[in-house]
């Protein structure tokens, strides 16, 4: 009884993941009769994707049934937790049963419980746009899975092109697939400049603006941000976690720290020769100034959760955390 639940708001990774589990379980000869999708918003879409799966598949390979978006997860009624106890022990093994939702699985609910004891579970998260190894890391896990040869240099300005985008990260490797079919030696810089559609207006180049002071730049880079339908709490997430890391860096450094493994160890970042940079970074700035911003960042955090405009509340707290940093660097 082969069972899957994908949770995550990676949505690109997961479609690509279902689009290869349903390529390996369904014979494309019977495709028309052993591949069905019952969209969650639909009424009855549990109750009908549970007798979809346990009935045997028709012809030659296997049946593939996808309960997209499925709610069971976060509430589930005792009518369906029953149709499940009764149904998920019963499915035969030609059939695949895969559930999906954007949203964590409620640990607490029977339900949850249930499918851990039945289906093999994975998670499809966005890697925080901070984290620049881990997308550096992803970015060199798709090009090779795609095939793409391309020198660490390209992977790192691919990496700092897409971000955490996956979908537009596939779209970018297909476009450079291409180009380098008729290639001889892995791409290079100059062919991801040139076919690349760079991102520049991020919210990693928002916190550099703050961090220097540029009133000018940092309000230019918010309103490009909101204009792009950026959510102001991802926006204000990446900014966090990137000073965050400034503010433990410029701890440890200050403290008498001079070993780069053991300051990446403490400010959790991956690679310990970014630590260089990140010093570099902070070279300007006071402790104090770094400790400062993290208030700011709490209060611009409440008060987007508690309904204010984004529209008003990022500027005004944007050129209030650039007078901060301003103000430091002059001291």
């Amino acid at each position: 009884m082969p069972i899957y639940l994908f949770w995550g708001e990676d949505e690109y990774a997961i479609t690509k993941e279902v689009e290869r589990l349903r390529a390996s379980v369904v014979d494309q000869s019977w495709l028309a009769f052993n591949d069905d999708k019952f969209p969650g918003d639909q009424p009855d879409a549990v109750i009908e994707g549970l007798n979809q799966a346990i009935t045997p598949a028709f012809g030659m390979g296997g049946r593939f049934v996808w309960l997209a978006q499925t709610t069971i997860c976060q509430h589930c009624s005792q009518e369906i937790l029953a149709e499940l106890e009764r149904t998920l022990p019963a499915i035969p093994e030609t059939s695949h049963l895969l559930l999906t939702t954007h949203k964590k699985p409620d640990a607490r609910l029977k339900s949850t419980r249930l499918l851990k004891q039945y289906a093999q579970i994975r998670e499809f998260s966005l890697i925080p746009p901070w984290k620049t190894e881990e997308i550096l890391k992803r970015v060199e896990q798709l090009s090779q899975e795609m095939g793409v040869q391309l020198n660490s240099a390209a992977a790192e300005l691919l990496a700092k092109s897409v971000g955490n985008d996956t979908r537009q990260l596939g779209n970018e490797l297909e476009k450079l697939q291409l180009y380098g079919e008729s290639a001889k030696q892995p791409l290079d810089e100059n062919a991801v400049a040139t076919l690349v559609t760079a991102n520049t207006q991020n919210s990693l180049q928002l916190a550099a603006a703050i961090r220097s002071g540029d009133r000018i730049r940092a309000l230019e880079l918010v309103s490009e941000l909101l204009n792009r339908n950026e959510p102001a709490l991802k926006i204000v997430a990446t900014l966090v976690g990137q000073f965050r890391t400034w503010t433990k860096v410029k701890l440890m450094v200050e403290s008498g720290e001079r070993d780069e493994k053991a300051i990446a160890a403490a400010a959790e970042v991956g690679n310990p020769k970014r630590v260089y940079f990140l010093r570099q970074e902070v070279h300007s700035l006071s402790l104090k100034q770094l400790l400062d911003t993290l208030p700011l960042l709490l209060e611009l955090e409440v008060s987007l959760k508690r309904g204010a405009d984004p529209l008003s509340i990022l500027p005004t707290y944007a050129i209030a955390l650039c007078s901060t940093c301003q103000t430091s660097s002059q001291n």
